[in-house]
């Protein structure tokens, strides 16, 4: 059987949707992974409310994007010569549009600017929207650059800094970092399902059957006849 090796964690992000995965296996052995119960398949993963919880109580998630950040993303994107789509990506992925957003390892604002990096980008308030994007897609270009156009090594060096891109000469095996990287690239291209191939270098492969369901699989789409209710 030819098994793929993916975390599930990508499709959750991919679809979009908060809805059970299910996986099945075709006659031929071709693995998939769908949002709908198909015949033979099973759930492995169940759904999830579309909410952090907090204190025992699931909240939903606010999205602070108003106007006005908008157009701070879309200028500074145009200054420093970066898709305004992709800035507006990375800002969704790194703080949902929060100015107020602090991680664990200490990065802050729209963009997540760590303190030498923000200082080094010449980011005074790193809380202030305008400072923080215009340092975060100054630092974006500066990798893109970097990594020859290469946006996913771009992305990747962003998430988990260049040094380690450079090393490894690849997208890091770290699955925050590889979640990352899908999660900006699926929301660049448009909800495409844009998914990095997985361990073992085999392409996975988004599939939209005739009556709307979505599966990914890592077998060709041509010459497979899928399960159906």
């Amino acid at each position: 059987m030819n098994v793929i090796l993916i975390s599930l964690a990508f499709l959750l992000i991919s679809l979009n949707v908060y809805a059970d995965v299910y996986q099945a296996t075709t006659d031929d052995g071709a693995v998939m992974y769908t949002n709908v119960s198909v015949s033979r398949s099973k759930v492995v993963v169940k759904e999830k409310a579309a909410g952090a919880k907090c204190g025992g109580k699931y909240v939903k998630n606010k999205n602070t994007a108003g106007s006005e950040f908008h157009n701070i993303a879309e200028e500074k994107a145009k200054k420093h010569n970066v898709d305004p789509k992709l800035v507006k990506a990375v800002i969704k992925a790194e703080s949902n549009w929060n100015p107020q957003a602090v991680s664990h390892k200490g990065a802050v604002g729209m963009m997540q600017l760590m303190p030498k990096t923000a200082s080094d980008l010449g980011v005074g308030n790193r809380y202030n929207p305008e400072e923080n994007i215009d340092g975060g897609v100054k630092y974006l270009r500066y990798l893109i650059d970097k990594f020859n156009g290469n946006l996913p090594l771009a992305l990747a060096a962003y998430n988990a800094g260049p040094a380690r891109v450079e090393r490894d000469n690849r997208v890091p095996c770290i699955p925050e970092t590889v979640n990352y990287v899908n999660r900006v690239m699926n929301d660049f291209s448009g909800g495409s399902g844009w998914l990095l191939s997985d361990g073992g270098g085999a392409k996975i492969r988004m599939v939209v059957l005739a009556d709307g369901t979505v599966l990914f699989t890592n077998a060709s789409t041509a010459g497979h006849s899928y399960p159906t209710n």
